[in-house]
């Protein structure tokens, strides 16, 4: 599939340095602008690639619909999943990218894993705040050796710890290589979130390869 990167409302901001770009996903009702400041924070030296979600529900965008609070419309994800993987590869061959991490927050973070398991070779691995299981029954997928970093709240009142739980040990048997960290934290982000994620970003030196 190919992919006009002008039919993608986004933001980039090249990075200073050579580290492994970021791939910022926002939440619903989110921007391309929302999540700057937080991958700024936690990769200094990154260059930034922050796409906005093509779908709006009550006004709000979102990266793919879904049917009521926690059921996701899994033939929308699949095909939004790809739409968002020519997006990335469009994204590289403009602004000379090599595959990015994704830094994904609840809606953004749930298409970062369905990245994971449908096309995981447009990611370096994923920092995946506040995710729950995409799929009802998990697509076969081989990621073996990707870095994952799961950040769940503990009193997280829309995502279950045992299904982010789920979720992890799901991305573990497709071969990635899971961290998974349960925060006395709800559902919005922390600075525990931004600290863990930055520390997390600096143990894996991931260069940035074009």
């Amino acid at each position: 599939m190919t992919q006009d990167i002008r039919d993608v409302v986004h933001a980039f901001e090249p990075g200073p340095g050579t580290a492994r770009p970021l791939l910022l996903l926002h939440g619903t009702g989110g921007s391309e602008h929302d999540l700057l400041p937080l991958g700024r924070m936690v990769a200094p030296d990154a260059a930034l690639l922050a796409p906005r979600g093509g779908v709006t529900e009550n006004g709000m965008p979102r990266f793919f619909r879904r049917l009521a609070e926690g059921v996701f419309d899994e033939a929308d994800l699949r095909r939004r999943t790809g739409d968002l993987a020519a997006f990335i590869g469009a994204a590289q061959d403009r602004y000379g990218l090599g595959a990015p991490l994704a830094l994904g927050f609840s809606n953004g973070a749930n298409i970062a894993a369905s990245l994971l398991m449908l096309q995981p070779e447009v990611l370096a691995g994923a920092v995946l705040i506040r995710p729950m299981v995409p799929f009802a029954e998990p697509p076969a997928a081989d990621i073996a050796g990707k870095p994952v970093l799961i950040l769940s709240g503990a009193m997280d009142p829309i995502v279950p710890v045992e299904n982010a739980r789920r979720l992890a040990a799901q991305l573990t048997a497709s071969g990635a290589s899971v961290e998974h960290r349960i925060l006395p934290a709800g559902h919005g982000l922390s600075q525990a979130d931004v600290s863990l994620a930055a520390g997390w970003l600096r143990s894996l030196a991931l260069p940035n390869a074009a």
